[in-house]
This record gives structure tokens, sequence and C-alpha cells, in this order.
């Protein structure tokens, strides 16, 4: 088990903390600044990857993923100073995955040529709705027709672009959930990233709903049935569900997502971002600086990382468990045989939620919305 991300893979994430606003839904690493001086940024994002690539020694990179915060507010130079890096430490496979996240706006949209010149080969566009109304309430700064508009450009410029929607939203109806995948749909190129809305403690959506101030949100039979319509839509469409909110034709699902949720290595770059990385038979999760001034004064210190752990089989295991679970392949009975609980797999096996062959286990169709009690059920207390 020490060295499966030789066969499952090894990926770079890169964690852009800034956005132009906070969105009222998002408990992600993500910070608002006035200004932020891009060549500093550069400067340390690739020093940490010298870093880490001293560490883990030569390997083939099959990903790298900018995420965010909202990466597309990324200067051009700024990507290229990090990729430069990443090919001075590692070799890039054949086939490699570079994925930027990027807002739907006119403004990022003007980017995309040059990140396409330096080797970004897939976009994905935080969408989220495709009307003005619920736009607004999301706290998105694009309109609809924006959205569109960039995804048009993004087209020109990648053949491999996905975008994200968030359903289960104030005042929504299954039908207009219906109507408003089905158009998602007749724009999808061959991927997407549907999220029911869930309100996270700490959030401006967490604060407005302790007070009684977030309405419309459908109850949990509505969100089910808004999940089954997604299910049953996108399998039609030819993009079933290769893990639990990610949909995708053959062949077009996220490398670098899949690498975390098989259990292969990850550099984490950035403030706040994680990494799982194989050194020397040792598996370590590490854990970076989240504020991003206190990340980059670190950096300049030494080392952007603020905890590095290593991780027992128990705790790879357990990580297995709960990421493997989420894929509609399952995952390898191998990776969990040290935690799990036999009689319990049957009784669910019984109970039409969890599959078994001869080599892997995973959730049904049946079984997957109830992921977190699956994963209580089959781990041996």
């Amino acid at each position: 088990m020490p060295d499966l991300w030789q066969e499952r893979g090894f990926g770079l994430y890169v964690h852009w903390p800034f956005c132009a606003a906070k969105c009222p839904y998002c408990d992600f690493n993500s910070h608002v600044r006035s200004a932020v001086d891009q060549a500093a940024w550069a400067d340390a994002l690739a020093l940490e990857i010298r870093r880490n690539g001293q560490k883990t020694g030569p390997r083939v990179l099959s990903s790298i993923f900018f995420g965010g915060g909202t990466p597309s507010l990324m200067e051009p130079a700024t990507v290229s100073a990090v990729l430069d890096a990443a090919r001075e430490v590692w070799s890039f496979s054949n086939d490699i995955e570079i994925t930027l996240e990027a807002n739907p706006t006119s403004v990022e949209a003007r980017r995309f040529e040059g990140y396409a010149r330096l080797g970004v080969n897939r976009v994905s566009l935080g969408v989220q709705a495709l009307d003005d109304a619920s736009l607004r309430k999301l706290g998105r700064l694009h309109s609809a027709k924006e959205a569109q508009a960039a995804f048009s450009v993004a087209r020109e410029y990648f053949d491999r672009v996905s975008f994200d929607l968030i359903y289960a939203r104030q005042d929504q109806t299954l039908d207009d959930w219906r109507a408003e995948l089905s158009q998602a749909l007749d724009m999808a190129v061959d991927h997407l990233s549907l999220y029911q809305l869930t309100i996270e403690e700490g959030t401006a959506f967490w604060d407005r709903a302790a007070r009684g101030m977030l309405r419309g949100l459908p109850n949990d039979d509505l969100g089910a049935d808004m999940y089954d319509l997604t299910q049953e839509l996108c399998q039609a469409a030819g993009l079933p569900a290769y893990e639990v909110s990610n949909h995708a034709g053959p062949g077009a699902e996220s490398k670098h997502n899949l690498i975390y949720w098989r259990g292969g290595d990850y550099v984490g770059v950035g403030p706040g971002a994680h990494g799982r990385v194989t050194v020397n038979g040792i598996r370590k999760a590490t854990e970076s600086w989240k504020q991003p001034e206190a990340w980059l004064k670190a950096v300049s210190d030494g080392t952007g990382i603020r905890s590095s752990s290593s991780l027992n089989q128990q705790d790879i295991a357990d990580e297995r468990l709960i990421m493997g679970l989420r894929l509609s392949e399952g995952l390898h009975i191998d990776d969990v045989s040290e935690i799990l609980d036999e009689p319990r797999l049957h009784a669910l096996i019984e109970d039409g939620l969890v599959w078994k062959s001869d080599t892997h286990i995973g959730a049904t169709e049946k079984g997957r919305p109830l992921l977190n009690h699956l994963i209580s059920q089959l781990a041996r207390a």
C-alpha cells in the first residue's frame, strides 16, 4: 500500500486564496483583498513547489489543479511561474491534465487565451445557476448571459470545459431544476459538477439561517427528489455520475479528483492546501498555513507547511473508505481490510445499499445518498 500512488496517480494542487467577493454559501479558504502582489505570489508558489520536489524526488506528474478562491484572477505570468517550477522538479505525463477553476465573467474570460497558451487544457467554470435571480441570491458577480458568453469563449480555447451548478436553492421547485439542468445538459461538453446546496457553519448563509432569514430552502424530500432527477437526466444524456456530485462521459472524468478519491499522492501548495505524499514508504498528511499573509511569511521563513503527520495503516484505510465510497467504481477491498466490518458489510448488501465483487465494494445507487451512514457502519469501531 505505501506505493499505491505509482498506479493511482500523482498530482499537484495549487490554491489561489483570493476572490473578488465572498459568496455567502462558501466555506472554502477564500479572501477578498483590494490588491495582490502577483509577482510575490508567483515566486512563493514556485519556491514551495521546488521544496516539495526535493522531498518527493523525480516523479511523473499526471495532473495539476489550480483551485481557490478564484484562480482566474491569477495573471498568466503567475500561472506560468507555477508550471515552470513544476516542470523543473517533476516530469509531465504525455497526457497531463492541467485544470484551472474560473469565474465566468467577461474580465476573467479574457485571460483564457493566455492560460491555454501556457498549457492549461481544462477549465472548470463556477456558473452555479442559469438565472439572474438565483445568481443574485447566491452572491455571484456574473449574470446568466455573461456565464454563457464565458462558456463560449472557454470552448474556443479548451477541449475540456466543465462547469458547476448548485441546486436545492431557495424557492427552487423540481420543475425549475428540471428545466435548468436540461439547459445545462444542452450546453455541456462532457463533464458537469452538480452540488446540492448545503448550509455550512461559518458562512453568511449559516448566520442568516440561524436568524430565520434564509427562507424557501427545500425540505429533505424535495432535496432527495432533485438528487434523483439529477441522476436520471444526466444518465439519459450520457453523463452518468462517476462520483456523488460529478458527472462525465466516458474518459472525461477529472483525472485530478480521481487521484484524491482513488488514494493517489498529491502535493498541496498555497494557503490552506492539503497534501498526501508517500516518501520512503511513509504516507504523510500535510496542511499549509491558512491565512494568506501568514502563508506568504512562512514560505519566506522556510516552508508554508504548518503541519506534517505520518499516517498509519488504519488512518489510510479510513481515508480510503471515506473517499472511495464516493466513486461509482467503488474501492478495492484490500484498501480497507484493516477496518472493514464484514457482518455489517453483508447486512448493507442485503439492504441493497452496498455492492461487492471479488475485488471491490461500493455504494449502490440507493446507497450513495447515505454515504455518512454507510461509512459509519462499514468501519469497525
